[in-house]
């Protein structure tokens, strides 16, 4: 599984499969304020990005995806404003 749970932050890391979006709700569901460590992700399913765009956790980083990094960016810098 590409999601850990570290007190406060979850790290999502590597290609993240459509199995990585539940571990995702279930952490956020526990603790609404945990952030959300994109920074050693590949790419995240749509999945996970629903759940994400759902919730609007706290993000750190982007997954290296170009595109995926680029729309993350576009979407959580709209959202500080």
């Amino acid at each position: 599984m590409s999601v850990r749970v570290e007190g406060r932050t979850i790290r999502v890391e590597g290609n993240g499969p459509v199995e990585d979006a539940e571990p995702i709700l279930a952490a956020l569901q526990e603790d609404p304020h945990r952030t959300v460590d994109l920074s050693q992700a590949l790419r995240l399913h749509t999945a996970s990005v629903q759940v994400l765009l759902a919730l609007r956790p706290a993000i750190v980083g982007a997954p290296s995806d170009s595109f995926q990094a680029r729309h993350f960016k576009l979407i959580w810098l709209n959202e500080e404003r």
